[in-house]
C-alpha cells in the first residue's frame, strides 16, 4: 500500500489528491478544483490479512465490462437462491442473475493523470523498478491494466536508466451495472456483495464464496471471491503440480503456495483485491474438485510456511529447471537472495560434473548429457525450437520495425546457471536487447532461458534448451522425482531453499 506520509506536498490537485483517492471509495476534491484529479479510478484497498484467520480476496475474473459491447455476466447458484446486495442496500434473490453493463454519467468530471513506467514482463520486474522509484522519494503504485506497469503522479522523474511516459484522460462517464429481469433493467451501485449458500457455478467449477463485484483501477469490474487461505490452497495445489504427484511433493507445493500467497498479498492492491486466479499469480480453480491426496497435503501442512528473518520468503517455483536451478537475480534482476541460489540439481556426481558458474563449454554438454539431473523425465527437460527472422519480427511487434529485419541472434550475457540474461537481436537498422524474463515474454516459443543458439542458415536459428519456467526455487519435476526417491517434504524444501525456516503462521512475531 502506498505510504500517504510521503505524498508530494504540491498545491495542485493531481499530485496532492491522486493517491489519497486511490485508497478511498470516492473521489476527493481540493478547494478550488473544478474536477476530480486522480492517478487512477478510486479503489479502496483489500483488508489486511489476519494471522489468526487468514482470508484472501482473489480476482476470479478481471476487466469485466471493459469493452463497449461486453456481454452480460451470468451468475448461477448450484442450488437455491443467489443473494445479491448492492452498496445502497438493494437486495435481490434468484437461482441465477443476469447482469449487464451500462454507461453512467459522472457527477463530477474525472481527470486521470500519471507518469508510467513499463510495460514490464512480470510483477517481479515491475516491483524492482518500483523500489528504485521509491528510493527517489516517489509514491508509486504497481498496476496491471494489460501488462505490468508502475504509476506515479504526473511529472515525477523516472529512475536513472528507465524511460517514463505521461498519460492523461478526462472522463465524463463510467461503466456501471444493472440486473436484467422480467420487468426490465434495475441499476445497481457497487461494490456488490454476493452469496451462494450451495456454491456459485463459474468457469466449469463450483466456488463457495462469498463474492464481490467491485470496480477496479481502470474503470472496469472484477468478480472477487473472499476465500479462506486453506480453502484457496485446495484450488491451487492440483493445478500447479498436479493431483497425482507423490505425497511429499504435494505437501511441498502446499507449503510453497501458502507462502507465495502471503508474500504476494499486495500484488493487486491497486484493484482492491490481493491475488488473481491465473498465471500472473498462482493458478486457482474450483476447490470442490480437490482429491483426497491434495486435501491431506493441505491439512498436514496446515498454516506452515517458509520464512527468512521471520517473514515469508519469495517462494517462487516452476515446472522444470532442466537440471540446473537459477538464482533470483538471474530470473528477475535485483539483489541475490541467500535462499535462492544457482546450483546443479542432481546427485553428487552430477553436481561435480557441472560446477557453477557454468562455463561456455559445459552448457552444450549439460544440454546433451544432463539426463542424470533430478526431474529428467519432464517432457520439457530438453527441447529444441527453430526461429526464423520472420517469426522474430512477428514476436517483437512494433519494435521490429526499428530493427529493419532481423539478421543476428546473439547471447550477450549469461548467469551462473548458464541461463541467458541478455539476448541481442541485431537488425539492419539497429539492435534490441531482451533481458531476463523479458526474453520469454517476447519469444513465447521458448520454454525457458536455459538455451544455446545455433545458426541454421540465412535468417534461421536453432535454439536448443532445457527446462520450463524461470528456473528459480523448486522444480516441480525435481520435487516429484525426489519424493519418489523417498525424500521427505522437509528435505525437499531444504534442497531448493537452503537456509529458509519452516514455521507456523502464528509464530510470525512481526505479523504480515
Amino acid at each position: 500500500m502506498p505510504d500517504l506520509s510521503r505524498l508530494p506536498a504540491k498545491p495542485w490537485c493531481r499530485q496532492r489528491f491522486a493517491l489519497v483517492s486511490l485508497l478511498l471509495a470516492g473521489p476527493l476534491l481540493a478547494p478550488g478544483c473544478r474536477a476530480a484529479d486522480q492517478l487512477a479510478w478510486p479503489v479502496p484497498p483489500p483488508p489486511p490479512i489476519r494471522l489468526d484467520q487468514p482470508v484472501l480476496w482473489v480476482g476470479l475474473a478481471a476487466h469485466l465490462g471493459s469493452k463497449p459491447a461486453a456481454p452480460p455476466l451470468l451468475l448461477q447458484s448450484v442450488q437455491g437462491p443467489l443473494e445479491l446486495v448492492d452498496a445502497r442496500g438493494k437486495r435481490l434473490q434468484a437461482p441465477s442473475l443476469k447482469l449487464a453493463w451500462r454507461s453512467e454519467p459522472l457527477a463530477v468530471p474525472l481527470r486521470i493523470s500519471r507518469t508510467v513506467l513499463g510495460p514490464f514482463p512480470s510483477y517481479e520486474a515491475a516491483s524492482l523498478a518500483a523500489d528504485r522509484w521509491r528510493q527517489q522519494g516517489a509514491v508509486v503504485v504497481i498496476a496491471h491494466p494489460a501488462d505490468w506497469e508502475v504509476w506515479a503522479p504526473p511529472g515525477t522523474a523516472a529512475p536513472a536508466g528507465l524511460k517514463a511516459s505521461q498519460w492523461s484522460e478526462r472522463l465524463l462517464r463510467r461503466t456501471g451495472l444493472e440486473v436484467l429481469g422480467p420487468k426490465g433493467a434495475v441499476a445497481l451501485q457497487g461494490p456488490i456483495s454476493l452469496r451462494a449458500p450451495a456454491g456459485l457455478r463459474w468457469e466449469g467449477g463450483v466456488f463457495k464464496g462469498p463474492f464481490r463485484l467491485q470496480a477496479d483501477a481502470y474503470g472496469s469490474w472484477t468478480l472477487v471471491e473472499v476465500v479462506p487461505l486453506e480453502r484457496y490452497l485446495l484450488g491451487v495445489v492440483p493445478r500447479e503440480i498436479g493431483a497425482g504427484a507423490p505425497a511429499a511433493a504435494l505437501s511441498a507445493q502446499a507449503i510453497l503456495a501458502r507462502t507465495w500467497a502471503l508474500r504476494n498479498r499486495q500484488r493487486f492492491v491497486a484493484d482492491g483485491y490481493h491475488l488473481c486466479a491465473d498465471t500472473q499469480c498462482q493458478v486457482y480453480g474450483t476447490p470442490a474438485q480437490a482429491s483426497s491426496e491434495v486435501r491431506r497435503a493441505v491439512a498436514v501442512t496446515n498454516r506452515q510456511l517458509l520464512t527468512w528473518r521471520d517473514q515469508p520468503i519469495h517462494a517462487v517455483y516452476h515446472a522444470s529447471n532442466g537440471g540446473v536451478a537459477a538464482g533470483f537475480e538471474e530470473a528477475w534482476g535485483g539483489a541475490p537472495l541467500p535462499y535462492l541460489k544457482a546450483f546443479a540439481d542432481g546427485p553428487s556426481p552430477f553436481r561435480q560434473a557441472f560446477g557453477l558458474p557454468l562455463s561456455k563449454e559445459a552448457l552444450p554438454l549439460l544440454l546433451r548429457q544432463g539426463g542424470a539431473g533430478y526431474g529428467a523425465d519432464h517432457p520439457l527437460y530438453r527441447w529444441q525450437r527453430q526461429l526464423s527472422a520472420d517469426q522474430l519480427g512477428q514476436a517483437l511487434g512494433t519494435a521490429a520495425a526499428a530493427l529493419g529485419g532481423v539478421q543476428r541472434l546473439v547471447v550477450q550475457e549469461r548467469g551462473a546457471s548458464g541461463r541467458v540474461v541478455a539476448l541481442r537481436i541485431q537488425g539492419a537498422k539497429g539492435a534490441l536487447v531482451l533481458r531476463r524474463d523479458g526474453i520469454r515474454r517476447a519469444l513465447r516459443q521458448l520454454p525457458s532461458t536455459l538455451f544455446a543458439v545455433v545458426p541454421a542458415g540465412p535468417g534461421l536459428w536453432t535454439v536448443v534448451g532445457g527446462g520450463f519456467g524461470h528456473g528459480a526455487g523448486l522444480s516441480q519435476a525435481g520435487a516429484i522425482d525426489l519424493a519418489r526417491r523417498g525424500w521427505s517434504v522437509t528435505r525437499i524444501l531444504e534442497h531448493y531453499y537452503p537456509g529458509a525456516v519452516l514455521q507456523p503462521l502464528e509464530s510470525l512475531k512481526q505479523g504480515l
